[in-house]
């Protein structure tokens, strides 16, 4: 860890939110106040200065992951929080998100509370979560995106095609073979995005757990089941169009049929930085609106 007036701050944003620039400002001019050296993502820099004509001084501009930084601050939704653990991957450093966007369980800070956590940052005053992280291995086709996922890693059918089938095997011992438009994988964190929306379980972050959660399956017994995290997970899928897509937090790609895949938990886990004393329960409550009288 650097000194205190020289620690460096890594930031990747959202390139399609032109109207939160002002956020962008405020945090950079919340940074330059503690003397922080603050480096850009390429991208994020080009378009706060071409596209939205900021003047954005003071900063070094980096590629994808060759940076090195005591903390990263995402600004955007839990898109841009993924897309940020994506390329910190190993380095251990840990993500803040600021919530740029509408829902955001992982961008947690609010743009008006940017000030109090930095301020926190700097004070010490705020806890680290080890989120564990999922990858995926092919047997015959290597992906041309990073294998690694922080929220899930789902198997879809293509377009308009039918449903496709997908032997599983836990441990290798065979556990049924969904017939669906698809299977998602996910860690507690990514729980409650598209697994969720697919009718899996809430499961608190940090739990040694992962779920598997069919998409639209054709059989109503089929139901969503939660593993221990050390599993390995063996897909192969069968399609009519002879071709299925891998998602990995979002990142898609076509896969050829009978690749086979296999899904375990990555070395490594992504460190979010959490407010003190912030609860997971009142943030559920929160987003979810649990308890809210809508009458």
């Amino acid at each position: 860890m650097k000194t205190q007036d020289k620690r460096r701050f890594a930031i990747f944003g959202n390139l399609y939110q032109p109207k939160k620039s002002a956020g962008v400002q405020k945090i950079l001019s919340c940074l330059a106040a503690k003397g922080a050296e603050v480096l850009m993502e390429r991208d994020f820099y080009d378009f706060l200065v071409s596209g939205q004509q900021l003047r954005v001084e003071g900063v070094e501009v980096f590629d994808g992951s060759d940076f090195d930084a005591d903390f990263v601050i995402s600004m955007g939704g839990d898109g841009t929080f993924l897309r940020s653990a994506h390329f910190v991957g190993s380095k251990g450093i840990p993500v803040m998100g600021v919530n740029m966007g509408r829902l955001g369980f992982l961008a947690d800070v609010n743009p008006t509370t940017v000030e109090a956590a930095v301020n926190a940052l700097y004070a010490g005053d705020y806890e680290l979560e080890t989120h564990a992280v999922i990858q995926v291995k092919t047997d015959n086709q290597p992906l041309q995106t990073c294998p690694r996922a922080l929220n899930d890693i789902a198997v879809l059918k293509r377009d308009n095609a039918s449903m496709i089938s997908i032997r599983t095997v836990v441990n290798g011992q065979h556990l049924v073979t969904y017939q669906a438009d698809g299977l998602i994988v996910s860690t507690p964190t990514g729980s409650t995005a598209y697994s969720l929306s697919n009718g899996g379980p809430i499961i608190v972050p940090q739990t040694g757990t992962m779920c598997l959660t069919a998409v639209a399956p054709h059989s109503l017994n089929i139901r969503p089941i939660v593993l221990k995290d050390d599993s390995r997970i063996e897909l192969t899928v069968e399609s009519r169009s002879h071709q299925f897509l891998i998602a990995i937090d979002g990142r898609s790609e076509k896969c050829a049929e009978g690749t086979r895949l296999t899904i375990t938990r990555a070395p490594y886990g992504i460190r979010i930085v959490r407010r003190s004393g912030q609860s997971y329960f009142a943030t559920l409550r929160e987003k979810m609106s649990w308890g809210l009288d809508v009458r």
